[in-house]
């Protein structure tokens, strides 16, 4: 597949790889490309950001910002998808160290998408979270 037919492809996997590449990039008009107008994204009881955000704006700034004032280099990195339709669950790491602690966090995660028409329409987050917060606390 070429660049700029990856870049057009309405494929679950191509879409969910697409939003792990703008995050990346930091591009976040890219990553809220790749959402729904009325997207739900959740993020696991337990973790910093807990609850569920709509609108790729909602995301972008409640998600994604939030990262970014209180993480060192937060990055997910996408290592294995797993496709069944409109379902792609991702097993992948997040790496980072907290700005308050200086602590870093390396952690499992796995992420189910389902994408529909070409964006994502639903985002759940799975995490062992007490990790994260050890990297939080001093």
């Amino acid at each position: 597949m070429t660049v700029s037919e990856f870049a057009a492809s309405t494929g679950p996997a191509d879409v969910v790889r697409r939003q792990y590449l703008a995050s990346a990039a930091g591009d976040l008009a890219a990553l809220r490309a790749t959402l729904a107008p009325d997207v739900e994204w959740t993020e696991m009881a337990g973790f910093p950001l807990a609850g569920t955000y709509r609108t790729p704006e909602g995301v972008t700034a409640n998600v994604m910002e939030k990262l970014g004032q209180d993480w060192d280099g937060w990055a997910a990195h996408d290592d294995t998808y797993v496709v069944d339709g409109e379902n792609v669950v991702v097993l992948a790491r997040y790496t980072a160290a907290n700005k308050a602690t200086g602590k870093p966090v390396a952690v499992r995660v796995a992420h189910h998408f389902v994408v529909r028409g070409g964006l994502i329409v639903r985002f759940e987050q799975f995490v062992d979270t007490a990790l994260v917060r050890d990297a939080m606390t001093d």
